[in-house]
């Protein structure tokens, strides 16, 4: 018997229905799981961790930089140019994600602090601005293909020359 989809505006067979909503909200929550994941990893410096996150091609995109292919070199421009900062905080804001089968697209605002000396008084280094993510499946889960990071704002010095 057809079932009513809770807001009296039409109706879905048992089973199906729920199932890809349900698939759909698993699927939602693995890419939320894979970022910030990565991006704790990321704050820890666990480079293991964070590369795991990303295909063996993807492509990262970000402001200041030239386009980088492949994991390993994005992970070694990554780390090297975050290495010298002790202390670092990466956020996720805004994270809305589509999915369209074994793809899925997302974006996001990036709100980055990095600290020349924790617990100290000094001022930190942040940066704001737009991700944009591309994401596939494979056999062990949801991969980063491709990133795309702008930066719309700076506040403090990067000390550092680390995002020139």
């Amino acid at each position: 018997m057809p079932q009513t989809d809770g807001n009296g505006t039409g109706t879905t067979e048992p089973g199906g229905d729920l199932e890809r909503r349900l698939r759909a909200l698993e699927d939602k929550e693995a890419l939320r799981d894979l970022l910030m994941r990565g991006w704790h990893a990321l704050d820890r410096k666990d480079w293991a961790s964070w590369s795991a996150c990303w295909a063996r091609d993807a492509v990262l995109r970000f402001g200041p930089w030239e386009e980088i292919h492949g994991r390993e070199a994005i992970a070694a421009r990554v780390r090297e140019a975050e290495a010298p900062y002790p202390a670092m905080q990466h956020h996720i804001l805004n994270l809305h994600t589509e999915l369209a089968g074994d793809r899925a697209a997302g974006a996001g605002y990036m709100w980055f602090v990095a600290v020349d000396a924790p617990g100290a008084g000094s001022e930190p280094y942040a940066m704001g601005g737009p991700y944009a993510w591309e994401f596939h499946r494979t056999g062990s889960g949801w991969l980063l293909a491709r990133q795309e990071l702008g930066v719309w704002w700076t506040s403090g010095t990067d000390t550092r020359g680390a995002f020139r």
